[in-house]
């Protein structure tokens, strides 16, 4: 019984395709050369070859063709026929050598040609359709997809170009995957977990269209019905296990095609047979699939071109080495080069962090009880200052401190970070508005217990933590660094490049002594940018507000009306965080209120407590809902934190600063804990006075100030969207977040 082709055996469900593969007269299969890449020939198996020859005739040819293909094999080793049959008297090792290399870079430019051909070759495409592919955060994104023989390219849209990335199908394996959704369902994956994708686009993009982050080892892909399905498993596996065929019989059916038809005549194809089982592909093909590959000259790799540029000398230079020596050396440059990684990357070394005070909702978390000995510390200060006083020169009593400085609690804000990887890939603005304010109020309810004030930074003082975010496996970093003295003000960076985030600012703490009460201002802004959608999100913060200092029970609160607004999209949201009135109950404690609005128009109202539930109430619909609230299962969910091995730390950097007074407050010595903080403290009066007499001014190791706006910038701020081709993991080094790309 004669062999049916390998390339008829899983087209059952695309009726009328049997038909296009005519059976095989011998058993041969596709076979690929092993030594130099490529594919010994088939016998015809598509409309526009010869048919209906004898056995005979058959015979002949295959014996005509096995000679040939000999030979071919023979000059492909060796060299050419004249080279082989003068090889044993006239060609040296060296010379015979050279012919090879020469033949083996003609075979790679020839390989390379094949697939140009087949890419920049509109009419060469197996399939076109749109289909569903999900993401790595388990959601589906509806894709414009295009099958050539040896790779599937991705488009956003089929008109305007959008590339989203380039399937290379050599290394896939294709399955089909069971699934409880309409449709039907397969998964193309790299059996060893490596990336499936081109690192450039059609253009030479380097870069993308922006979609949510896809998986790099495989894709798992919806069609709309079985059929279609089942139609590009087909096809896939047609171009996965015989792409030299294709490129070869589509190119020359391409060109015979323009050569021999007008342009009313019919085209038949694989694409075309395909497409008429039901499989609607929309409108033809633009000219976004050209210059996939820019040919710019005749090699393949960098090996070979280096190779060439120096084999003649290295032929002169090399006599005198050892033939396996020289012989082993052309195949590690010729076939497997490797870019190497730089050696001079040493990721900064982070560890979990193993305590955090969270602290309780409601007053009695923010109120202290104030001991005789510390009342008359206060008394003492309060002989030192008069009412409207800025305080930001006057040395508090360690009792009121806070173990950890005020860089360290600015990070407070992005345990909850991963609410703004929702929100970069939310597609509707005024719901990633929503999360944004969402992410905003997370950054409120972790506290200290009683009424406690961090650390003053030291000029120069920094800090470095992170957080891991599970679901999309990236990283989110915090660096902050205090960037003056007088006036106090902390510039802070924290990017999540691969969720598509960033967010830069700096903050000027005042504080205002009012008799009773005092306030610390926190004056400023943070500006969080979505790098895929060019959208800065403009906020301010609220005040510390203390009361009860002569009188009363020391208490501290939150007031002030901030203000977060995107210009881009038009949106804006209004916070108002209360203080509590005289004659005020506890559930009046915290509260804040707000409007979310596009332009003036009110499109929501918030309601609730800073600490603990907020709702929100839909203008149009009249519906009310929980917004947010952090249950005790949210903060189970907290990203957990990292912070830098203490070995690793600068001496500058915040908890190898500060740690001799840490231990002093934790061991409750409040007296050795003024001392270590007055050593501190004078330390940098002494360098201020001799920075002073040299005339030199401070140079900031990681911002720089613009000096238009004042405005203070991360000095290594990468702020271009993530590439999921070529980026692939984001890390920091003293104090510089970077990313590793592929080579």
């Amino acid at each position: 019984m004669k062999e049916e082709g390998p390339v008829r055996r899983r087209f059952s469900s695309c009726a009328g395709i049997s038909s296009v593969f005519s059976p095989r007269a011998d058993g041969r299969k596709l076979v690929r050369n092993a030594s130099f890449g490529g594919y010994n020939e088939l016998s015809p198996a598509s409309p526009g070859f010869d048919k209906g020859k004898d056995d005979g005739s058959q015979s002949k040819e295959d014996t005509a063709h096995s000679m040939s293909k000999s030979k071919s094999e023979s000059k492909l080793f060796n060299g050419s026929e004249k080279d082989i049959s003068l090889s044993s008297t006239k060609l040296t090792k060296k010379e015979s050598l050279k012919v090879q290399k020469k033949n083996y870079r003609e075979e790679k430019k020839r390989a390379t040609k094949e697939l140009l051909s087949t890419i920049t070759d509109p009419s060469v495409i197996v399939m076109a359709d749109w289909l569903k592919i999900r993401g790595t955060l388990k959601s589906w994104t509806k894709l414009w997809c295009v099958l050539k023989p040896g790779v599937l390219l991705v488009y956003k849209t089929p008109k305007n170009g959008q590339w989203v990335g380039t399937v290379l199908l050599n290394a896939c394996e294709l399955i089909e995957r069971p699934s409880k959704k309409d449709g039907f369902c397969f998964k193309l994956f790299h059996p060893l977990e490596q990336s499936i994708w081109a690192i450039k686009g059609p253009k030479g993009e380097a870069v993308g269209s922006i979609t949510q982050p896809l998986p790099s080892s495989y894709l798992i892909i919806r069609a709309a019905s079985e059929s279609d399905g089942r139609c590009w498993m087909d096809a896939l596996e047609l171009a996965l296990k015989c792409s030299s065929l294709l490129k070869r019989t589509m190119i020359r059916e391409g060109k015979e095609h323009d050569l021999n038809s007008s342009a009313d005549s019919t085209h038949v194809s694989l694409y075309g047979l395909l497409r008429a089982n039901n499989l609607h592909s929309g409108e033809n093909l633009p000219e976004i699939e050209r210059h996939h590959f820019k040919d710019q000259d005749m090699y393949s790799d960098k090996s070979d071109k280096e190779n060439d540029h120096d084999h003649e000398e290295s032929d002169n230079d090399g006599l005198g080495k050892s033939e396996e020596s020289d012989s082993d050396t052309s195949e590690r440059q010729d076939d497997s080069y490797v870019d190497p990684e730089p050696i001079d990357i040493k990721e900064t070394t982070y560890l979990e962090q193993s305590h955090e005070e969270l602290g309780e909702a409601g007053e009695a978390a923010q109120t202290e009880v104030v001991s005789e000995e510390n009342k008359s510390l206060i008394w003492t200060l309060l002989k030192q200052v008069r009412p409207g006083m800025d305080l930001s020169k006057v040395v508090l009593p360690t009792f009121i401190l806070e173990p950890r400085s005020f860089l360290d609690k600015l990070s407070d804000y992005y345990y909850h970070a991963d609410f703004l990887s929702e929100a970069a890939l939310e597609e509707n603005a005024y719901n990633r508005m929503k999360k944004v304010v969402k992410w905003y109020l997370s950054g409120f309810y972790k506290k200290p217990k009683g009424l406690k004030k961090p650390y003053n930074p030291i000029l120069g003082e920094t800090f470095r933590c992170m957080w891991i975010h599970p679901r999309t496996n990236s990283k989110t970093f915090y660096i902050a660094e205090q960037v003056s003295h007088h006036p106090p003000i902390s510039a802070f960076y924290v990017s999540n490049r691969k969720d598509g985030f960033c967010l830069s600012g700096s903050i000027l703490a005042k504080s205002k002594f009012y008799g009773n009460s005092l306030s610390a201002i926190l004056d400023g802004e943070g500006r969080l940018t979505f790098l895929n959608r060019g959208e800065d999100y403009v906020m301010t913060m609220p005040y510390a507000h203390c009361k009860g200092i002569l009188y009363g029970t020391m208490t501290l609160e939150l007031g002030g009306t901030v203000n977060i607004t995107c210009e881009k999209t038009g949106y804006s949201a209004t916070i108002e965080f209360k203080l509590k009135p005289f004659l005020g109950n506890n559930d009046s404690v915290n509260q804040i209120s707000g409007k979310i609005k596009l332009g003036k128009e009110v499109l929501a109202i918030l309601e609730g407590h800073w600490d603990s539930e907020v709702t929100i109430s839909d203008k149009k619909t009249d519906v009310s809902e929980t917004f947010w609230n952090p249950t005790s299962d949210i903060k189970q969910r907290r990203l957990p934190r990292y912070t830098v091995k203490f070995e690793e730390q600068d001496d500058f950097e915040s908890e190898k600063l500060w740690q001799q007074v840490t231990r002093a407050i934790n061991n409750k010595d409040q007296t050795e804990a003024t001392q270590e903080k007055y050593v501190l403290e004078e330390a940098q009066r002494k360098s201020a006075k001799e920075r002073k007499l040299k005339g030199e001014e401070w140079t900031c190791k990681l911002f720089d100030q613009d000096s238009v706006t004042g405005e203070w910038h991360y000095k290594y701020a990468d702020t271009r969207p993530w590439d999921p081709l070529n980026d692939m993991i984001q890390f920091e080094k003293d104090g510089t977040i970077q990313t590793k790309v592929r080579h």
